[in-house]
């Protein structure tokens, strides 16, 4: 009976490990007073920003309100800050501390560690996207979504997509200091081209034809889209179909040059 409760207690499923290892990086995220403060705090001051914006802007024509501008801007900053800066640094930070090297001596494979180091920025921007847009639309008066699920779609993809591109980006820095830098142009690009600040409807055409391959772009695209029912299925699908290319390829290239070890 013992024999039997040994062996019961010996076997783990990917799913139990992979939330225990959450557990930890939660409790090590807490200590992180800088990157819990950028992950919480930012976005959910941004929209107070994005609002002031939105009222200065001609929207006339656009098929846009104020509201359909604040709410995919602040579910984008919730994505940029709570997820890709925070779990760049997260992973920068485990790979110098040979953390990740420690995990993979044990029955952890690769996939579960990083997708374990990941739940809670996951988790909390989650959670984050949620609030926002309740808070969005109960204070900023920005209407409830015509089309939830493509909203829904937006975002988890946004989620994913952006949590491999934090694993890319902490690949090529050299320390943790080096990784939140290494993050700056993608998040401020991404914040500035893509549809967050300047709708792409108010951009010149070809611009806007370029800004819309940016990965955060079909994130916008599609929680807009959401909100104003004025995304055709075939806009939708093309934006579905960029925000799958590239997870593919930050997964591609996770698996191929993802380093586990310090960068001397």
């Amino acid at each position: 009976m013992s024999a039997v409760t040994v062996t019961a207690a010996a076997v783990t499923t990917p799913a139990r490990r992979m939330r225990a290892l959450a557990r930890a990086e939660l409790t090590l995220l807490g200590r992180t007073k800088g990157t819990l403060f950028g992950a919480l705090f930012v976005p959910l001051v941004m929209p107070v920003s994005l609002h002031q914006a939105a009222d200065g802007m001609d929207l006339k024509g656009t098929g846009l309100s104020v509201g359909s501008v604040v709410v995919p801007g602040a579910i984008g900053v919730s994505v940029l800050f709570a997820v890709y800066t925070a779990l760049t640094t997260v992973f920068a930070a485990r790979r110098e501390e040979l953390v990740l090297k420690r995990l993979r001596t044990g029955e952890l494979r690769d996939a579960e560690i990083l997708a374990g180091a990941a739940l809670p920025s996951f988790a909390i921007g989650l959670t984050q996207c949620v609030v926002l847009a309740v808070g969005c639309v109960a204070l900023l008066d920005a209407g409830a979504p015509s089309a939830p699920h493509l909203a829904v779609i937006g975002v988890l993809l946004g989620l994913v997509m952006f949590a491999a591109l934090a694993a890319v980006t902490a690949s090529l820095s050299r320390s943790v200091e080096s990784a939140q830098v290494m993050s700056l142009p993608l998040a401020f690009a991404s914040m500035f081209a893509s549809g967050l600040f300047i709708p792409f409807e108010v951009m010149p055409d070809k611009l806007a034809s370029v800004c819309e391959l940016l990965p955060l772009s079909p994130v916008i695209e599609l929680v807009r889209g959401g909100w104003t029912g004025n995304l055709s299925a075939s806009q939708a699908l093309g934006a579905v179909a960029t925000a799958v290319a590239w997870t593919v390829v930050s997964v591609f290239a996770v698996r191929r040059w993802f380093r586990w070890e310090p960068r001397r």
